[in-house]
């Protein structure tokens, strides 16, 4: 494929560590992405050079982190294709946004709407509409999923009604790596003047994604899932629904004017920034956002899709493995068992081998509840893996059966 791998692994400098001893094999990437020495180089940069609040001052320090960190924000629109940059909204993640979204729909939800959720959401994406639900005496109904794990379309057809007043989805799926066809969900939904939230925390390193297009409402994601800080992700949403929604959070920044008789609120974006901001992981995330550019998305995902089938191909190999999800449209991730042993063990000795994947329920109890399981093995990759690692891994997970059974 002309995949420049060795010189993309040479920029992410964790990669040459040891784990108990092993050089260490990472795939958690669905947890949390690795980071590019470009990245670190512009947190460091900034802490070194230009560290000053922004928006506020005139001296030179603040207008540098000031332009720096709008920089940023017009590279974040960019990549989704927004119409508008006061359509992006810098959070401190994908639960930040949900969050937000949520609490201004707390203002206009009646007894007896209804919001429409996925069943394999993160727990970020349910938790925040129930709480909803709970205070205004709204309905939260739930879009099933199939054994392979895909949204059924058929159930949303009668879900959806009068009282419908948003549906909220993943476009794909922590858990299993399934991709949703949300394009068809927003059309659904639009037809019967229903908004949509789209959680894109597993989607955006991995598919091009394009907020006009989609017509989406509302997508949001989180920079470390991007090979990006922590701390600071993105809601985007259309500019008149933004507008309508109230404040989040108070202080200042998202203030016009305050008088102790009332308060004005600053336009967009600013309406949803209140206080200082994560500055530094403003910057990360758009210095990030610079680095997957220069890859290009397109290459990644054929890449990791690679990745994908030779994961899958060997694991199938092993007697008695079950892949969850085990569908071709999917990102990179594979997510299985091995007969009665728990996840819990095979993670642990893989551990021991310096291989880093993730154990457990992956914050999607409901997922595990319909396949009737206590959780699974997650490996997820991402475009700095190599097929060597998998291959290490897959005799990693043979022997680790070997040492359990």
């Amino acid at each position: 494929m002309g995949f420049a791998i060795d010189k993309i692994r040479a920029d992410f400098p964790i990669l040459l560590r040891q784990v108990h001893n092993k050089p260490l094999i990472y795939f958690d990437n669905a947890a949390t992405s690795q980071k590019p020495q470009q990245v670190i180089d512009a947190l460091v940069h900034y802490y070194t050079y230009q560290n000053a609040n922004i928006h506020r001052g005139v001296h030179a320090l603040s207008q540098e982190a000031t332009d720096a960190y709008e920089r940023a924000r017009d590279l974040v629109k960019t990549f989704f294709n927004a119409r508008l940059r006061e359509e992006i909204i810098f959070t401190a993640g994908t639960t930040h946004s949900i969050n937000l979204v949520a609490h201004g729909f707390r203002s206009w939800l009646q007894p007896k709407d209804e919001i429409i959720v996925g069943q394999a959401e993160h727990h970020s994406n349910i938790v925040p509409w129930q709480m909803a639900c709970a205070l205004t005496g709204a309905v939260l109904k739930v879009l099933p999923i199939d054994e392979n794990g895909q949204l059924q379309l058929e159930t949303l057809k009668s879900l959806l009604g009068p009282q419908t007043k948003l549906v909220v989805v993943n476009h794909v799926s922590n858990a299993l790596g399934t991709i949703n066809p949300i394009e068809t969900i927003i059309e659904m939904a639009h037809g019967h003047g229903v908004q949509v939230l789209v959680d894109g925390a597993q989607a955006s390193s991995h598919i091009s994604v394009d907020v006009q297009a989609l017509d989406v409402d509302y997508y949001i994601t989180s920079a470390h899932k991007m090979c990006g800080p922590t701390g600071v992700g993105m809601l985007y949403g259309k500019k008149e629904l933004l507008e309508a929604l109230p404040p989040y959070q108070g202080g200042g920044e998202m203030i016009k004017e305050v008088y102790f008789e009332g308060t004005t609120y600053a336009g967009l974006p600013h309406k949803f920034e209140a206080g200082t901001p994560n500055i530094a992981g403003g910057i990360g995330f758009g210095a990030a956002i610079e680095y997957l550019n220069t890859i290009g998305l397109e290459e990644i995902a054929a890449y990791e899709h690679e990745l994908l089938m030779h994961a899958t191909q060997g694991l199938k190999q092993i007697e008695g493995l079950k892949i969850y999800g085990d569908i071709t449209h999917k990102t990179a991730v594979v997510s299985f068992n091995i007969g009665q042993l728990h996840p819990y063990d095979v993670g642990t000795l893989l551990d021991r081998m310096g291989i880093a994947v993730r154990t457990g329920q992956h914050c999607t109890q409901p997922v595990m509840d319909f396949y009737g399981i206590p959780g699974t093995v997650r490996a997820s990759f991402a475009f700095y893996n190599t097929k060597e690692e998998i291959d290490i891994m897959i005799k990693g997970v043979q022997r680790a059966v070997n040492m359990l059974q």
